[in-house]
């Protein structure tokens, strides 16, 4: 399956080019990092082209009066090319920006916002009054149309994410329209915000997840990941405080099947210790302990080792027997890399922990390739695991499993 957060940007590069997203899915190899730059890019280019027609447009704003224009541009002007020139107008003249937003109907508003030039929306969002735009908002949630939603959240400025958690009820719809923001700090605002602000919306926001459909289910997953350490740990604590060990097992089972691993082991690696254990005793995790394992063949992403490692090593000792053999079965060249992961992300204690359950002679393995490994070329050495003095990382490992065994 594709990269949750490579889809959202894919759907958007197809609605920026008016093309079928079937028509762009080539382009998934990219990643979400250069599919996202893609994007602005091209959106860049097809409004930079209409710059000298908006220039004339915007010589006309100081001359006519707002309230004699806006009222005929609303009877006669398509939503398209009132969408296309607002972003560049209103960049020349923000107090006129504003004033048009109070003064437009929230239905044409909401036509003309698929079509405003995304560059322009952060560079108007500091000005823009709060209350057109939480109807503004509303009314597109209300079309379910969650592209054009999420680039509005991504600019939300702290004045606007509050008056979101205030003015926006939609819980289905802000998730879903969250996923199509790209910035992770921008999410964690928004969320921090759900946590702090006194309308306490996160317990019912996670309580619609729950409940909801599978696409429901892998949007809100796909904000999470992308959340700071501590939001996500905030969230974690919250949703194993409302949900039932089976709703949590059936949320586990719901995301590796639709192979949403990667996001999954992203937002487990950095939750509490508490929530940690609660996942840890949960079934599904002992069922596919070795699944997500062998996820990791290949990768050297700090991110999704803690995600596996952390909750593993709290795990009953034969549910870590399994793991850590699944561990030793890795390609030599991931072993050959681990004791760097280890060491960059603090992963020895689980690390340890895990092998400590195996037989003797998977440690064996893992200990004659992180052996093998100390005789390399020193150029390849540094370049697989960091410049990472194995030596004496060997030592305390040998020392340390003997004392656990």
């Amino acid at each position: 399956m594709t990269d949750l957060v490579t889809r959202a940007q894919l759907v958007l590069l197809a609605r920026t080019l008016h093309v079928p997203v079937e028509r762009v899915e080539h382009l998934e190899r990219l990643g979400a990092h250069r599919l996202n730059e893609l994007q602005q890019r091209m959106s860049g280019a097809l409004f930079d082209q209409h710059t000298p027609v908006f220039e004339r447009i915007s010589s006309l704003v100081p001359i006519i009066p707002l309230s004699i224009s806006l009222p005929i541009v609303q009877r006669m002007v398509p939503p398209t090319m009132t969408g296309r020139a607002a972003g560049a107008v209103g960049v020349q003249h923000p107090r006129k920006a504003v004033d048009a937003l109070l003064r437009l109907s929230t239905e044409y508003a909401a036509d003309c916002a698929p079509y405003l030039d995304p560059r322009t929306v952060g560079q108007l969002a500091d000005d823009a009054p709060t209350e057109p735009v939480i109807a503004i908002v509303n009314e597109l949630l209300r079309r379910r149309d969650y592209i054009t939603a999420g680039p509005f959240l991504a600019y939300a400025t702290p004045e606007l994410v509050r008056a979101v958690e205030e003015g926006v009820p939609d819980d289905e719809g802000l998730i879903r329209s969250a996923a199509y923001a790209y910035s992770g700090e921008s999410i964690s605002a928004i969320v921090r915000q759900l946590l702090s602000g006194p309308g306490d919306r996160i317990p019912a926001l996670l309580g619609t997840v729950i409940d909801g459909s599978k696409e429901l289910r892998l949007a809100a997953l796909s904000i999470f990941a992308r959340c700071a350490p501590d939001v996500i740990a905030a969230v974690g604590d919250i949703l194993f405080e409302v949900a039932p060990p089976s709703a949590i097992a059936d949320l586990l089972t719901s995301f590796l099947a639709a192979g949403a691993t990667d996001d999954l082991l992203r937002f487990a690696g950095q939750l509490s210790p508490q929530a940690l254990t609660k996942l840890a005793f949960n079934p599904v995790v002992a069922e596919s302990a070795e699944t997500l394992v062998a996820a990791l063949d290949g990768s050297s992403e700090l991110a999704l080792w803690r995600g596996v490692l952390e909750p593993l090593a709290r795990t009953p000792a034969e549910v870590r027997r399994r793991a850590g053999t699944q561990l030793a079965e890795l390609d030599a060249s991931t072993l050959i890399m681990l004791p760097a992961i280890a060491q960059a992300a603090r992963l020895w204690a689980p690390l340890l922990w895990v092998l400590a359950a195996t037989d003797v002679d998977v440690q064996a393995r893992i200990g004659e390739l992180w052996a093998s490994a100390t005789r390399l070329d020193p150029e390849i050495l540094e370049r697989r695991i960091a410049d990472q003095r194995l030596e004496s990382l060997l030592a305390t490992l040998t020392m340390t499993l003997r004392v656990l065994r």
